[in-house]
């Protein structure tokens, strides 16, 4: 299906996982430079140049998963090494038409490496300015804690990411197999979080149904959710998100590569967005996963159909659904009006 082009389309980035965002060649260089020897699957899967797939949809394929993105992870341990990841995230952004990312960080797996967790979250706030500068596309940051680690933990994660709210941190979220611990255990990191300004963003409705996502709307006052795809077992659900305007983070190629989906078309994307739900598009992990941002409205336009109207309609409600500051909202806002106001190429012949 042709049509104007997608890195062109101005659009805003809420779901991209700090590990998740490096790429490939880095990783590599990255494990070479450490002497870290990467696991042979995940070694064979970036190098294979096609989509990865891992059917995490039980807790087995889920720890083979989490074992790869551990050791991606374990390459990340100097400055120089998180500056590289920030930066390069933020570059490839803007080769996709993306003026604002908001990247998601688990601090407490680097602060071994980085001198704890505050260093390290300052890291990360000083590379992220830096790669704004550098790039044009605005970085804020989501601190998120991990529900396979002790809710108190998250309640200090909180509390750091409470001291830079307005400071480079816009969110706090709440990540990892969302079958683990109780949602309710989270309840007061998100209420100190929210109290100091932050957006509550916790994933949800991924590996778990409708009810996870009701939860992190009662229990946690998501603002936005991670993923919510499986909101669509709940039509009560649905008119609700509809209703209160709750922005879905949606991860098409990640659905289908952890098994969440069979199939692309499987991703209801087109349900949501016909019931009223605002939806972000988002790469989740592209390392692991392959497609990148612009992949994700490609899918939009090839496999549901999306017609340009309803992709700069899709990056339109990516903006309003971001913590960006408002001259970027509208600035980013005026530009998808200008590409949408731009003739579409000529149809290439079949």
């Amino acid at each position: 299906m042709d049509g104007r082009p997608l890195d062109t389309l101005p659009k805003a980035h809420l779901h991209l996982h700090f590990t998740g965002s490096l790429r490939p060649t880095t990783l590599l260089e990255l494990a070479a430079e450490t002497g870290t020897r990467l696991p042979d699957a995940l070694a064979t899967a970036l190098g294979s140049g096609r989509p990865r797939q891992f059917a995490a949809t039980d807790a087995r394929g889920w720890f083979r998963f989490q074992r790869l993105y551990d050791a991606a992870r374990s390459v990340v341990r100097t400055e120089a090494a998180v500056r590289r990841l920030v930066v390069e995230a933020a570059e490839d952004d803007r080769r996709e038409g993306s003026g604002w990312l908001e990247i998601q960080v688990e601090p407490t797996s680097y602060a071994p490496w980085l001198g704890g967790l505050t260093p390290a979250l300052e890291l990360i706030l000083d590379s992220a300015r830096d790669a704004a500068d550098r790039t044009g596309v605005g970085v804020g940051v989501v601190v998120a804690a991990s529900r396979v680690r002790h809710p108190l933990d998250a309640r200090t994660l909180a509390r750091l990411a409470a001291r830079y709210a307005g400071a480079g941190v816009v969110g706090f979220g709440l990540s990892n197999d969302e079958r683990r611990g109780q949602t309710e255990a989270f309840a007061p990191a998100f209420r100190i979080a929210r109290e100091a300004g932050l957006a509550a963003v916790p994933h949800g409705g991924e590996l778990r149904g409708a009810a996870a996502v009701a939860d992190c709307l009662d229990l946690l006052g998501a603002a936005r959710i991670g993923h919510g795809v499986r909101s669509v077992e709940d039509p009560a659900l649905v008119a609700r998100l509809a209703q209160r305007q709750v922005p879905l983070e949606l991860c098409p190629t990640s659905n289908l590569a952890l098994g969440v989906v069979t199939r692309p078309e499987d991703v209801p994307l087109r349900t949501l967005m016909t019931a009223g739900v605002p939806i972000a598009l988002g790469a989740d992990d592209p390392l692991l996963f392959g497609p990148r941002l612009v992949a994700q409205y490609e899918e939009a336009r090839t496999v549901h159909g999306c017609t340009d109207v309803e992709l700069a309609r899709l990056a339109e409600q990516s903006v309003l659904a971001s913590t960006a500051p408002v001259a970027v909202k509208h600035h980013l806002l005026a530009a998808i009006t200008t590409w949408l106001a731009t003739p579409a190429p000529a149809a290439t012949p079949g």
